[in-house]
């Protein structure tokens, strides 16, 4: 074996290692795994079933990637997997299931960061740059944006999303869609504003950020209903890039709807049947 694979660390013969791949001691590397270049593990990592690591991935100590969902309609015959982007840091004691769908995967994408003893559920689909912070429980089929931030010890229910660049604060509990951009934070979670911070250090322009926050000002202050806000918002603001992925993530059709402001829907609490059924509510 390489020198770069500890002796005491048992790798399937089977298993696909790029070049520069350092693997510690007492891991473990099942047949299926494809380990791309600079791939580091440390001690004590198991990698099982189908799992794809990209360029320059680095594993904490006691990680487990690729074991079966914690689903009980799963059958272990499904093959499905889990594939992490390049240059993601997976830190000590993550957890992250492989798919329930026939050949279908979880999804890591590149440069994230996923803090200790957090997890990641079955069929989940995290953004470029996306920081999972320590014991936050993303549950199975959620979708998190690129960089957004979810803040530690923090729970999505299954089939949440959470859009690009928002921030969610610590000991959340994510019930409805997190929109893109906002911040947001409480048990149960509620909209306290855009995510100005954030979008500056991502290098936003100014007239941008000040368009998101009053498509804000329309969606959570108006009093109006979600879906009269978002009427509102397509016809009275100027279309730029941002404001078109805020309009798409609430449009889309959704399990629960967006998460409220604090203190509620002011005026909308007899919301049509039409904002009901489009999700939005």
């Amino acid at each position: 074996m390489s020198e770069l694979i500890h002796h005491m660390a048992l790798v399937d013969p089977k298993a696909q290692l790029g070049p520069g791949v350092k693997i510690g001691p007492f891991c473990v590397v099942g047949a299926e795994a494809k380990l791309a270049a600079d791939v580091e593990l440390g001690p004590h990592v198991v990698i099982e079933g189908r799992v794809e690591l990209g360029p320059g991935v680095r594993v904490g100590p006691g990680a487990i990637i690729g074991t079966d969902p914690q689903d009980t309609k799963f059958k272990r015959s499904t093959v499905s997997g889990v594939r992490v982007g390049a240059g993601t840091v997976i830190r000590e004691y993550v957890t992250i299931h492989r798919a329930t769908k026939a050949e279908g995967f979880t999804e890591i994408g590149a440069g994230c960061l996923l803090m200790s003893t957090c997890h990641v559920g079955h069929d989940t689909r995290v953004g470029e740059g996306a920081i999972i912070v320590t014991e936050v429980a993303v549950g199975g089929h959620s979708e998190i944006g690129e960089y957004a931030t979810v803040g530690g010890v923090s729970g999505l229910i299954q089939f949440s999303r959470v859009g690009a660049y928002a921030f969610i604060g610590g000991c959340a509990k994510i019930g409805r869609d997190v929109p893109p951009y906002i911040m947001a934070d409480g048990n149960p979670c509620v909209a306290y504003g855009i995510n100005v911070v954030g979008l500056r250090r991502a290098g936003m322009p100014p007239a941008e950020r000040r368009v998101l926050q009053e498509a804000y000002r329309l969606l959570y202050r108006s009093g109006l209903a979600p879906g009269r806000a978002l009427e509102r918002i397509r016809t009275e603001l100027p279309a730029t890039s941002a404001l078109t992925r805020l309009i798409e993530f609430i449009a889309a059709p959704s399990r629960r709807g967006i998460i409220p402001p604090k203190g509620g829907w002011r005026g909308s609490a007899t919301e049509s049947a039409e904002d009901l059924e489009s999700g939005v509510v």
